[in-house]
């Protein structure tokens, strides 16, 4: 059986998305949560990963860490994480990679939080940018590959969608406004009970760290 460790389900966007992929496919895992308390490196994580992050796929004692190695070790395995056609398979890996190294701006001004529910407030214009490119990523794979098919980004649900789930949590914290087919596949993602079986647990916790936390002034306050 895998040994999954994952941070604090309020503030750990990057263990969500294997959490959410594991869970979706039936794959029995063992869940370990460590601290976040350490936003960049973490000596007290070494042990687990090799680079002293979470989250971190232990199999029979050997390290998988980094959320899109985990996904595609996995789907090594279980082949239906990627969607079965060639070219969306390939837009897929495509989109995943962009979410993986981009979206700085939306990353720093918008860190999870689940405890949050803010009014929001004007994005600035490179958070903007970022927002709308997420917006046409997702319109654009649910135009050209999931056309009467299923509610995901490529119809069945896939790698991408776990890759993009911190993404719409945190266009719902903070009170993002999307445009309709946006909007409709945020609140797909919202409604999956694995997702709201995660953050049931990350608002029951009691960690708190005032890094993640600083913001809810500067989005005008709680809904």
């Amino acid at each position: 059986m895998f040994d999954l460790y994952i941070g604090n389900k309020n503030y750990s966007s990057w263990s969500l998305r294997p959490w959410l992929l594991m869970k979706h496919f039936g794959i029995p895992f063992r869940e370990h949560l460590v601290s976040v308390a350490g936003r960049d490196y973490n000596a007290a994580l070494k042990p687990i990963a090799g680079n002293a992050r979470v989250p971190s796929l232990h199999e029979d004692g050997f390290q998988i860490w980094d959320s899109l190695a985990i996904a595609e070790t996995l789907a090594e395995r279980h082949p239906a994480m990627w969607p079965t056609d060639a070219r969306a398979r390939a837009r897929a890996r495509s989109i995943c990679a962009e979410m993986h190294s981009g979206f700085t701006h939306l990353r720093s001004a918008m860190p999870m939080n689940l405890k949050l529910k803010l009014k929001g407030r004007p994005a600035s214009p490179e958070v903007q940018r970022d927002i709308d490119r997420i917006v046409e990523i997702w319109s654009e794979a649910r135009r050209q590959f999931a056309s009467g098919e299923g509610p995901w980004l490529f119809g069945d649900f896939s790698v991408a969608d776990a890759m993009f789930a911190p993404v719409v949590c945190r266009f719902d914290v903070y009170n993002v406004p999307l445009p309709d087919v946006a909007a409709t596949y945020r609140d797909t993602v919202l409604d999956h009970p694995a997702l709201q079986e995660w953050r049931t647990a990350g608002l029951a916790e009691s960690e708190a760290h005032a890094h993640y936390d600083r913001l809810a002034d500067e989005y005008g306050g709680p809904r």
